[in-house]
């Protein structure tokens, strides 16, 4: 992209340019040192154009009263979204379980599953294969003694 001429930037910085002309200029932004510098000035010259804030503290507090005001009406919250019928509802489920016993079931289900299970255990490779090693040699050895005899 070329460079954009100094006017240009001035209707960038006043948002008289379309959507689309914005886009391609805050991209040329980042590459573009020369053009920084000329945006720069734009904002600069815009900025001498601003109404001067006789009292700006007084302006402040007005825009913060309004903030406050919006915040407060916006602030009422649903029944269901609120804490104490959370709190409502869990107790409400826990004496229900409670009564119909279901803590009772499920200490019965666990006492199960942790239970040992008499398992008949697999030996691993290698001692399946040392047990028969011993048991050949053993083997082996009747042999002879039965030879001998």
């Amino acid at each position: 992209m070329n460079h954009v001429a100094y006017e240009q930037w001035m209707l960038y910085v006043k948002n008289e340019l379309p959507e689309q002309v914005r886009m391609e200029y805050d991209d040329h932004l980042y590459s573009c040192d020369d053009c920084l510098e000329l945006y720069l000035q734009a904002v600069d010259e815009v900025e001498t154009q601003l109404p001067i804030l006789t009292n700006a503290d007084d302006f402040t507090n007005s825009i913060m009263a309004q903030v406050a005001k919006t915040k407060k009406s916006n602030t009422k919250v649903a029944f269901y979204q609120k804490t104490a019928f959370h709190y409502t509802i869990a107790a409400a489920m826990t004496f229900l379980f409670m009564s119909s016993g279901v803590f009772q079931s499920i200490t019965k289900y666990v006492d199960a599953v942790q239970e040992p299970t008499i398992e008949e255990r697999k030996p691993s490779v290698t001692e399946g294969l040392v047990n028969k090693t011993f048991a050949f040699m053993d083997n082996m050895k009747n042999r002879e003694a039965n030879n001998n005899e």
